[in-house]
């Protein structure tokens, strides 16, 4: 991913053209009017691997490398998706699901993250130095917050029900698979924290490490704090728990 500047400022440049969905590393839009001019740019999406424009997909596929690094990372769950399933018709709830990744997407995206996947009812976004500096931990948390008032958790009636955990720690970053098969993610203990964490929180919940906490510098006197029994884990894990913002 780098250190530059250029980096950032490109990501932000192409984020702020419409329209998703983009590409997962320099954000550049596959569709709307910018769409056609991407394309002959060599930012078509790559045909093997659709999350990727060409450009980046070729850099990626060619320099196979990664880094363990210090970084934060946001899970966000969408609650009782189950029995929502259950009671919609599939199209219907098809389109929740694709309402809740779009709103997902466009707070990661401003908040400088990695898109790292969309699985079943989970979001998942990545938090690096390279795009964020040192302040990856407090865009996590603003980030969390943020999405928990992009979905309606800040009012008594969500139109989806999502809860979010955030966490920080060292984790390898970087290119993982083969062949058209390879992807940027993240992989390591704080990751799997941060996983949980999402699974444990209520609806209308962010729930933060306090190494997140710490890193972020967040001031939690008088917030909640909770010490969970994370499932795989030998210790109780320490939280802070927030709202939307």
């Amino acid at each position: 991913m780098g250190t530059s500047k250029g980096l950032r400022y490109g990501r932000r440049f192409f984020a702020a053209l419409p329209s998703s969905p983009r590409c997962k590393l320099c954000n550049s839009p596959f569709h709307g009017a910018f769409g056609p001019i991407m394309r002959l740019l060599g930012k078509a999406p790559w045909p093997a691997n659709p999350k990727y424009c060409s450009a980046c997909f070729k850099q990626l596929a060619e320099h196979r490398s990664g880094a363990e690094i210090e970084c934060s990372f946001l899970f966000a769950d969408v609650r009782d998706s189950t029995p929502m399933a259950e009671s919609m018709r599939p199209a219907e709830f098809r389109g929740l699901m694709d309402r809740f990744f779009q709103s997902a997407s466009r707070v990661l995206i401003d908040y400088d993250a990695v898109v790292d996947k969309f699985a079943g009812d989970e979001v998942i976004g990545i938090f690096i130095p390279a795009l964020t500096g040192e302040l990856h931990a407090l865009r996590a948390i603003e980030a969390g917050r943020a999405l928990l008032s992009a979905t309606g958790n800040d009012t008594d009636e969500p139109w989806v029900r999502v809860g979010a955990g955030v966490n920080t720690g060292v984790a390898f970053v970087g290119a993982v698979g083969e062949g058209d098969l390879v992807e940027l993610t993240a992989l390591g203990d704080p990751v799997n924290v941060a996983a949980r964490l999402a699974s444990e929180a209520a609806a209308g919940e962010l729930l933060v490490t306090a190494a997140a906490a710490a890193s972020a510098h967040l001031a939690d006197a008088g917030l909640e704090h909770r010490s969970l029994a994370l499932k795989g884990k030998s210790e109780l894990t320490n939280v802070v728990v927030l709202g939307p913002s």
